[in-house]
């Protein structure tokens, strides 16, 4: 009869653990954000008018979701810079975690409605000059 309870409760664990993995992916009909994130540029000095401006993926970086002070999430762009992450219906700023306050640009906006993913494509400041 222990046998029983144990398999019950070992069942009842690997379900509910199962949810909460399925839980952060979005679904259609999920609100949140998705796109990529560049930065810019990617070295110092003059970029001359026959070259391409030099632009790289931001790789493995985290962000922070932030709806006025607070926290409300995180996530970590793959490695060619994409990104995909449910949120509720709301206004949200973006930052780089761990991003110099005074040396370029990590700060981004974005606008979520319900049942949509708002599409971004974000090009962050590096500040070199």
């Amino acid at each position: 009869m222990a046998h029983v309870h144990i398999s019950i409760v070992a069942a009842t664990l690997i379900a509910f653990f199962s949810m909460t993995a399925v839980a952060e992916t979005p679904h259609p009909g999920t609100s949140g954000i998705e796109g990529t994130i560049v930065v810019s540029p990617t070295r110092p000095g003059p970029i001359r008018k026959d070259e391409a401006p030099s632009v790289v993926a931001v790789r493995n970086a985290q962000f922070l979701v932030k709806a006025g002070d607070a926290t409300v999430k995180t996530f970590t762009t793959d490695g060619e810079g994409r990104f995909q992450v449910a949120l509720p219906p709301g206004h949200y700023i973006i930052v780089k975690e761990g991003a110099a306050a005074r040396i370029g640009r990590w700060r981004f906006e974005a606008d979520v409605v319900a049942s949509q993913m708002t599409k971004v494509n974000w090009t962050a400041d590096s500040g070199m000059r």
